[in-house]
């Protein structure tokens, strides 16, 4: 068992795990971590606690140090002079005739590289904008295209539910979701009624799904035939929660059962 923090870096709204090191940590504190390319900032978003080595990637990198008020003010800048340079990429983009869209930039705390993030349709040649952007910010310069569920959890905003998106508040990745949880569900399958802002699956069909499914265990299918006292007659519809379905005999009516 070791002892881990969840942090989430930067605007990514990514969940990793580092050591705490010997450091007092609470959940809510501002940090600067080991990342793949430096120093980063980030906040942690669990206490510390104890966890199994199968369940980590190892070897885990470190808590360097809470974040101090210049630590605070110098993320801050950066995170302006990154805006700055966001709105550039959009114009260069323009330039060349790229069709991209931009989400967001960040820089790594000790400025030595440069991310952006986009969304595209297709496959986007980006190495002459690279190029250009490298020779006016002189640091390594990185484009990552993302799709567009990566893109609501960074942008945020409502769902059809009347609250934040779960993946811009709380969800660390995002589950497989299918159109089968939604048919599961007894969901019409209209796209306005179950695809997020995203244009993808809801993510919360996921939530249920597995109530739904023990819920139905033992009752028939809308739609199958089955055989009773009076016959033979089809099942037109199914209420789960009180366990009864109805079956249509045709000329002797449409009769209820309890499971």
């Amino acid at each position: 068992m070791l002892n881990v923090i969840g942090v989430s870096i930067d605007i990514l709204k990514e969940v990793f795990y580092f050591s705490p090191q010997e450091l007092n940590l609470k959940k809510g504190q501002a940090v600067l971590v080991e990342g793949s390319n430096g120093l980063q900032f980030g906040v942690t978003v669990t206490e510390i606690y104890k966890e199994k080595k199968e369940n980590l990637v190892l070897p885990l990198k470190n808590i360097v140090r809470i974040a101090t008020d210049e630590d605070l003010v110098k993320y801050q800048n950066l995170q302006e002079e990154a805006n700055d340079a966001l709105q550039m990429a959009k114009k260069y983009a323009q330039e060349l005739n790229l069709d991209m869209s931009f989400v967001d930039a960040y820089y790594t705390f000790e400025k030595s590289q440069l991310f952006f993030s986009f969304v595209a349709d297709n496959r986007i040649d980006f190495r002459e904008l690279a190029k250009k952007l490298a020779q006016k910010y002189k640091t390594r310069i990185e484009l990552r295209q993302i799709g567009v569920r990566d893109k609501a959890k960074r942008v945020g905003g409502i769902g059809p539910c009347g609250l934040f998106l779960c993946c811009n508040t709380f969800l660390t990745d995002f589950n497989s979701v299918s159109i089968n949880m939604a048919k599961n569900q007894m969901l019409a399958l209209n796209p306005s009624k179950i695809n997020g802002v995203c244009g993808r699956l809801l993510c919360c069909l996921n939530y249920e799904n597995e109530a739904y499914r023990y819920l139905k265990e033992g009752l028939p299918s809308i739609g199958m035939l089955v055989k009773k006292e009076e016959g033979t007659g089809k099942v037109i519809s199914v209420d789960i929660f009180k366990r009864t379905y109805k079956v249509d005999f045709g000329a002797k009516g449409v009769i209820e059962y309890c499971d």
